[in-house]
């Protein structure tokens, strides 16, 4: 699969094609509006949300949209809710993430409804959600689904949830996911794309990052002033964020003790912190290497951290480089991220992969009537 390093269409390339008006909530920095405008250039999204500065920023810089820099709450409080032809978007997941403690009353549990109530005021045709799994399980969907029974709120529209891995879409990354698209009930139900490609086909760690050197410094006279004033780092292509932090010794000798595909078992007894010591079974990815010849694992929030999972480079002592974790997320070179490198990477690894939606994107142009199509239809 070649990755994409050319620049995006021009705003007059996508006007003169037609225009798919979106609705990107909790946006990011905008990993699925990019893979729906590589899927089609007519998808436009005419605004989105995103409580994040930073991410914000970002997602400013990349798309010719206007972007509500807080809260979805606030956002439906304060400023007119636009008509679309499609509204995208992932709630938060944290809450319902099998990561760490899961909490019935966390409230990033409910965003979803005002995901709800945005879908009820723009009247889209057709709507995508994605969250992790563990959504499609929780009583938090079940109530979601009840919204579009007779007589509830999203009453006019039918929905059906999708579990899908990244890989068998073009990802290198085994990423599972549930998306959840909803049609208007006078409309086709789209279904879901078929996978791409079998396991012997998956995109590999190889096919994204082979050949990469060892990561440099970062361009340090660059500073992108938000609205409110404040300055923040940036704005940095993301082929200019081929760099690493800065390891204790303790850390690279233990790096260099793990071999290829090992992981935090494969230490000496003097190089496992008390932790690792005291719980020999449980997770194998804590300091794990990853594999030439396999997709990464998921990429997170702190992929750059091996203490956080097997991100590892295969062959350097070091954990992957933020350029190298949105190469793995599908991001084109000419991306551009705003902030600290925590918060950049923080913003690839919340992002949904651009291969995965750039399908999703491609699957759902047929049934997509353009708003050029539907004003000429209304006036015949």
């Amino acid at each position: 699969m070649a990755i994409v390093t050319s620049h995006p269409p021009s705003s007059d390339e996508v006007r003169a094609r037609g225009t798919i008006r979106m609705l990107d909530l909790f946006a990011g920095v905008g990993g699925l509006s990019e893979g729906f405008r590589q899927a089609d250039p007519r998808y436009r999204a005419v605004k989105a949300v995103e409580l994040e500065p930073r991410a914000a920023a970002g997602y400013a810089l990349n798309h010719d949209t206007e972007v509500f820099v807080g809260s979805i709450q606030d956002w439906l409080a304060s400023e007119p809710t636009p008509e679309v032809d499609l509204v995208i978007g992932g709630p938060p997941c944290q809450g319902f993430s099998a990561l760490g403690a899961r909490r019935i009353d966390d409230e990033r549990n409910v965003l979803w409804r005002h995901y709800a109530e945005a879908v009820v005021r723009s009247t889209p045709q057709y709507f995508v959600l994605e969250n992790v799994p563990q959504f499609h399980s929780s009583a938090q969907f079940a109530m979601f689904e009840d919204m579009t029974r007779p007589g509830a709120v999203l009453e006019d529209y039918a929905m059906r949830a999708h579990l899908v891995n990244a890989a068998e879409y073009g990802t290198a990354q085994i990423r599972r996911r549930v998306i959840v698209i909803g049609h208007r009930r006078d409309l086709v139900d789209p279904g879901f794309p078929e996978p791409q490609v079998d396991r012997t086909q998956w995109l590999t760690l190889r096919d994204v990052i082979k050949g990469f050197p060892m990561p440099g410094e970062l361009p340090v006279d660059r500073a992108h002033v938000l609205p409110d004033g404040r300055i923040l780092p940036g704005p940095y292509r993301s082929d200019e964020l081929h760099v690493a932090r800065t390891y204790s010794e303790l850390s690279l000798r233990r790096f260099r003790e793990i071999p290829y595909g090992g992981n935090r078992f494969d230490l000496p007894e003097d190089l496992k912190c008390a932790a690792w010591r005291k719980h020999t079974t449980g997770s194998g990815d804590v300091m794990g290497r990853l594999r030439w010849e396999q997709p990464s694992v998921t990429i997170r929030t702190e992929f750059n951290k091996p203490e956080k999972g097997r991100y590892l480079h295969p062959v350097h002592d070091r954990a992957l480089s933020p350029h190298e974790g949105a190469r793995i997320q599908g991001f084109p070179d000419y991306y551009q991220f705003v902030g600290p490198i925590t918060q950049i990477v923080k913003q690839i690894g919340n992002a949904v992969p651009i291969p995965l939606g750039k399908r999703i994107g491609e699957h759902l142009a047929p049934f997509l009537a353009t708003s050029a199509e539907v004003s000429t239809a209304t006036h015949i």
